[in-house]
């Protein structure tokens, strides 16, 4: 067991919490669970895995997080960020074990490499593998970003390194399901993009500054090329560069599904609602107006 803890927020998770808390158990010594209110065996099943779980309601995923960081009694050297439907191959749990406790000082945090499947398949191509992410840190050494969506963790001091091994993000729940959530997600990513072009509240650039890597390139790609393409002409020329140049096809049919809706469906879906709120500000005269109308539009509380 190394000296680490993990965060994990949940709402309606049992499909995937013994799952990953298992998983996670050989090289953690604290799992702790910020619980949105879940009204299945969620909270049951974490904790009979020794998992502590507070209860909080929901506002993003930032807020969530940030609150765990800054509140469980979390002792251990390291820390770490993992979702409930992921988990860690065995490489990379050896791989933990054994680089982790002969890191240097100035080392603060290990960026890991992330395979998504879906129904069943590893999508390997279309530019989602690897996917590197800040995933381990040293306790008080990061936070993360206060966005709305798209946050990632962020070093406030020292280096980071990537390790070989990979985990794994592999959702078990239903389609409905990923067009709910991805419905949702796309609500908080409009949000982003309008307070992108009118500065309505402020907006966290601490990932511009820091060590970030992969992460780094994606948000200046995304916020400076892709935000500011026309709208709907942006998604068609994401999935393009995606499925053909980026070599999606050969994902197979599970892989066609998966870019279409994540990379064309979804970014269609963000246009739609940045259109939607575009249409709904119109002669609005202050940022509190506008405010006024984007949460009226996805029911969320922006202030």
């Amino acid at each position: 067991m190394i000296d680490i803890s993990v965060i994990i927020l949940t709402h309606n998770e049992e499909l995937h919490i013994e799952r990953c808390i298992t998983n996670l158990l050989p090289i953690v010594s604290q799992v702790f669970i910020v619980d949105s209110f879940s009204t299945d065996n969620t909270l049951s099943i974490a904790e009979s895995l020794g998992a502590v779980v507070v209860q909080r309601p929901w506002k993003n995923y930032a807020d969530q997080f940030q609150w765990g960081l800054d509140n469980f009694p979390i002792n251990t050297e390291w820390v770490m960020r993992m979702d409930a439907d992921e988990y860690l191959e065995p490489d990379l749990v050896a791989e933990i074990t054994e680089k982790l406790p002969c890191l240097p000082s100035e080392i603060s945090g290990i960026c890991l490499k992330r395979k998504h499947h879906f129904l069943g398949r590893w999508i390997k191509y279309g530019d989602r593998y690897p996917l590197v992410l800040l995933r381990i840190w040293r306790n008080k050494k990061a936070h993360i970003e206060n966005r709305w969506m798209d946050e990632h963790i962020v070093l406030d001091s020292g280096k980071s390194i990537i390790l070989d091994g990979d985990f794994v993000d592999d959702n078990l729940n239903t389609i409905g399901w990923f067009i709910a959530k991805h419905n949702n997600y796309a609500s908080r990513e409009m949000i982003d993009i309008i307070n992108q072009k009118y500065k309505l509240f402020s907006q966290d650039k601490s990932i511009e500054i820091s060590d970030a890597g992969q992460a780094k390139l994606k948000r200046f790609i995304k916020d400076i090329i892709y935000n500011n393409l026309p709208l709907f002409v942006r998604p068609i020329l994401y999935f393009l560069y995606r499925y053909f140049l980026r070599f999606g096809v050969f994902d197979g049919k599970e892989g066609f599904a998966y870019h279409f809706m994540q990379g064309l469906w979804y970014r269609c879906l963000v246009d739609l609602k940045c259109l939607e709120a575009e249409i709904s500000m119109k002669g609005t005269t202050s940022n509190n107006q506008k405010i006024a109308c984007l949460e009226k539009l996805t029911g969320l509380k922006l202030q």
